[in-house]
């Protein structure tokens, strides 16, 4: 199939660049690393908001005041740990193991405790915005976060003791990890281990073949794997800010290759990595060139009048849902003839309402958006590394200090997997996009208040008429699960939610066989009552083991008798998957 050209934007570009502005972007741009991407007056701004109601508020003072002298008291008469939750109930990994539970640490751990017990109080003053307490709130645990007796050799009896008995060992090794990461210079036997998972050979190995190509898409159709299939095909759309193998890692956990091995056609949407020449492109052009230009090359490949199961993991989620609301309006889209129709819609993660959109939602006010305006103009993108840390920060306890901890002072270097390497192999965001997601969907919530605009026009998912299956998983702070729950009152279809263990990853990677793997699931009919979140959760069917099961079963109630299944003809295999897109890499600055 030839490779079109791509679509031009709808939107005029952006205006050029006066000197001014490009003072101000330079010197902002220069600053960023110092502030590791966050806008330094949107924190200053926090932190005086803060501040200001503090110091005007002296009942609040008093009150804070003797809360600190309470939780002083307390922590001066810990001793050896009998009280609750302490030892292996307490709550946090970091103080689980039973030296905790003995004096001197006990007392560490209860004066720690204590001091984020303070500051979950002591953050929020009446008269504050709800982001700048949340915002107070989140940093005072970040810099809580650094201080905790758990990182440090003096103060950590699990590390001392093993300090101790492995004769200092376990410290020089440590020390041999930290210089390796502070000067770049790879270990002996790092680069072996970084080549245990490499794309098309460890990862991404499900047999398939590249059938469309366009400026920003590859769309990859797999070998079918059983004799018949079912008619409707499977088409997932990844998120843009993630590689597409995610669901397609190593043989034994790709949730391709489980649902070829069930019977379904499966197409997988391969995302280019942009580089500075695609700046301009938008929203929209992900729109078309990714979603609809996909949905079309499949219905082409599949037959006419072929119905087809669309599934959208987190932003991919998302944009599948815009995509589907502007096919159900009246009139639909430019093309709308040429698109076969949806038989059902999956959602893996994905928000389509973001007023509550969880600790992400701190990193993107006004200032913050125009922040990284003057960061991605420049470049043209925003990278995987500056995508990376925010990332972290949402992490911090188990990406950052949790894991130094036993690299540096236990010499325990984290053993790489399928999930981890995938994870370090970074995308970008085009400048514009970037913008345009984030000030639409995030700040202004548009989709949720329907004035969300294709091609012009607005869209409402409460158009959306397709059986609907959704995934929320419980520790997932990109797309918390309420608010992923929230299409509920924004679409009268008939939706299937499921609330699977484990976090944004981990929680979608979930294959049948893997221990210790629960969900609730519980059906809405179409128009049926809201139910509260929480109420949800409460009355929802209890299941062992993975979700994937559950869906397939849906799926395959919603499909067609099976038929013999057909591989790609040869003239049709453009080239052999992972594709070509997939493999593009760019040095990170």
């Amino acid at each position: 199939m030839k490779t079109p050209a791509p679509h031009p934007s709808q939107d005029p570009p952006r205006a050029a660049e006066t000197e001014t502005e490009r003072l101000d972007r330079l010197l902002h741009a220069a600053a960023a690393p110092l502030f590791g991407s966050l806008s330094p007056v949107s924190l200053s701004l926090a932190a005086a908001d803060w501040a200001w109601h503090l110091g005007v508020s002296p009942g609040r003072q008093m009150e804070l005041a003797a809360l600190a002298a309470r939780l002083w008291q307390d922590t001066l008469t810990q001793r050896d740990s009998v009280s609750e939750g302490a030892g292996a109930a307490d709550d946090d990994p970091r103080f689980r193991h039973e030296a905790w539970a003995q004096w001197p640490f006990s007392q560490m751990r209860a004066g720690f405790r204590n001091a984020e017990a303070f500051w979950r109080e002591a953050s929020r003053v009446p008269g504050m915005t709800a982001h700048h307490a949340n915002m107070t709130e989140f940093f005072a645990r970040q810099w809580l976060g650094v201080m905790a007796p758990a990182n440090w050799l003096a103060t950590n009896p699990v590390v001392l003791r093993d300090a101790i008995e492995s004769g200092g060992a376990h410290l020089a090794q440590g020390a041999r990890h930290w210089l390796a990461d502070v000067t770049g210079v790879a270990e002996p036997d790092q680069g072996a281990t970084e080549a245990k998972y490499v794309v098309g050979r460890d990862v991404a190995v499900t047999p398939g073949a590249v059938v469309y190509r366009n400026h920003l898409i590859e769309l990859i159709r797999y070998d079918p794997q059983t004799p018949q299939v079912h008619p409707e095909p499977v088409l997932v759309i990844p998120s843009w800010i993630m590689k597409y193998y995610i669901l397609d890692l190593s043989p034994h956990n790709s949730m391709v290759r489980y649902l070829v091995s069930q019977g379904h056609t499966v197409y997988m949407l391969s995302w280019r990595n942009p580089d500075a020449s695609d700046a301009e492109l938008t929203l929209d052009d992900y729109l078309r060139m990714g979603v609809l230009d996909a949905l079309q090359a499949v219905g082409q490949h599949s037959g006419p009048g072929t119905e087809v199961h669309a599934m959208g993991y987190c932003l991919g989620g998302t944009l599948l849902a815009i995509a589907a609301a502007a096919i159900a309006r009246k009139g639909g889209v430019r093309g709308a003839r040429a698109l076969p129709p949806l038989a059902t819609l999956t959602l893996l993660a994905a928000q389509t309402d973001f007023s509550e959109p969880g600790e992400l939602g701190l990193f993107i006010d006004e200032s913050q958006i125009g922040y990284l305006d003057n960061i991605t103009r420049g470049q043209g993108y925003l990278s995987g590394s500056q995508m990376a840390g925010s990332f972290q920060f949402l992490h911090s306890r188990d990406l950052v200090w949790t894991r130094r901890m036993r690299e540096y002072l236990m010499g325990e270097r984290e053993q790489p997997n399928d999930l981890m390497a995938w994870n370090a192999d970074t995308t970008r965001m085009p400048a514009r996009m970037h913008h345009e997601y984030l000030t639409s969907l995030y700040l202004h919530n548009a989709l949720a208040t329907s004035t969300y605009r294709v091609e012009g026009r607005t869209v409402s998912l409460g158009d959306i008429r397709q059986p609907v299956f959704m995934v929320g998983t419980e520790r997932d702070h990109i797309s918390p699960w309420r608010s992923v729950y929230k299409l509920h009152h924004l679409c009268d279809a008939e939706i299937t939610f499921a609330l699977c263990s484990g976090g944004h990853n981990a929680g979608i990677i979930s294959e049948p066989g893997h221990a210790n793997r629960r969900y609730r699931m519980a059906t809405r009919p179409a128009h049926g009552d809201w139910v509260e979140a929480d109420e949800w959760a409460r009355n929802a069917t209890p299941c062992e083991g993975s979700w994937w099961t559950a869906w397939q079963a849906w799926l395959a109630a919603r499909s067609g008798p099976r038929q013999p299944a057909r591989r790609t003809a040869r003239a049709a295999r453009l080239s052999e998957a992972p594709g070509t897109y997939v493999l593009q890499r760019y040095a990170e600055t």
